[in-house]
């Protein structure tokens, strides 16, 4: 069985975890990727509240393994009753992203909760490893938001050599041989976000989830024109990488435009109600072209840890 010494001493079967993807890796997807012995984990995003995050928790059933909560920091701020409502839930892990402010980490360890955070250059990796447990390398080929810096193998490189905490890489894995190759290159586990978005548990909408299995690898932007048009506070310094549609087409480059145009950001937000990925924001990484068929997140994972374990074997024996 693929395995690494951070997934055993984790307790997982395989080193995999789900990115906590807001509106996509709910109550569900945790559950059935610790149930395929990966880290499931439950992602509350730029909507993140208590309810949802308590809905999310009665979605997990009776959940046998570990699992973990991602929360986005400004949104930990905005909602003051998130981090204590995801502390009570006992998870294994708490991941908290888009910051450089390492004061919850304290909290968060003194509840028995291990922590990770989201990296993108070696200097920010220093910075979270002198408190946090798990870093993330998150390279820019990754889907959503994230700071397009580096690409996930130079990336990973960096952080290995400024960190002595396990490190997880993010960005662009979407198949058995990605994996294969940045577990080879020293991460201790893949954090899998686009290639899990289509999985039968996600929450993906429909229309959005056809989209992606449409989309190729070259199909991508990052943009903030969705952050600006829907009037999130997300900071400029992540960007999203979203499939290109309508809305960008028109808008990618004059993202500043849109906070003026009420009847973009009104057809914006319709677009959205109504799952029509021809408009509204679909994040996906680089490796959506890797995406063929909807299927259980177990059988995903099976299949990506037997042709990395082949790869593994092949590259071993020269």
């Amino acid at each position: 069985m693929l395995s690494t010494p951070w997934s055993r001493e984790t307790g997982l079967r395989v080193p995999i975890v789900n990115a906590p993807m807001g509106g996509v890796a709910g109550g569900r997807l945790a559950a059935a990727v610790t149930a395929a012995g990966g880290l499931g984990m439950i992602g509350m995003g730029s909507t993140g509240t208590v309810s949802r995050l308590t809905g999310e928790l009665e979605s997990l059933g009776d959940i046998s393994g570990p699992f973990g909560i991602g929360l986005v920091d400004w949104v930990r701020a905005r909602e003051p009753g998130l981090l204590d409502a995801a502390l009570a839930a006992r998870p294994a892990l708490i991941a908290i992203g888009f910051t450089e402010d390492f004061s919850w980490v304290d909290r968060v360890h003194r509840h028995g909760v291990a922590t990770a955070t989201q990296v993108y250059d070696a200097e920010h990796a220093w910075r979270a490893a002198a408190g946090v447990d798990v870093i993330v390398a998150r390279g820019a080929e990754g889907g959503g938001h994230g700071a397009p810096t580096l690409a996930t193998l130079p990336l990973l490189d960096a952080v290995l050599d400024a960190v002595d905490v396990p490190v997880l890489a993010a960005g662009g894995i979407s198949s058995g041989r990605t994996l294969a190759a940045v577990l080879a290159a020293g991460a201790a586990g893949a954090w899998l976000g686009t290639r899990l978005s289509i999985s039968t548990e996600a929450l993906t909408p429909d229309r959005t989830r056809e989209a992606l299995l449409r989309a190729h690898g070259t199909d991508t932007l990052t943009t903030r024109v969705f952050d600006i048009g829907q009037n999130l506070p997300w900071p400029p310094r992540y960007p999203s990488r979203v499939l290109r549609n309508d809305f960008t087409r028109r808008w990618a480059g004059r993202e500043n435009d849109v906070a003026d145009a009420t009847a973009a950001r009104d057809a914006l937000a319709a677009a959205m109600a109504a799952d029509d990925p021809a408009v509204a924001p679909v994040d996906a990484g680089q490796g959506v072209g890797m995406l063929t068929e909807s299927r259980p997140a177990g059988r995903i994972i099976d299949e990506l840890c037997s042709v990395a374990e082949r790869a593994l074997r092949s590259w071993a024996a020269g």
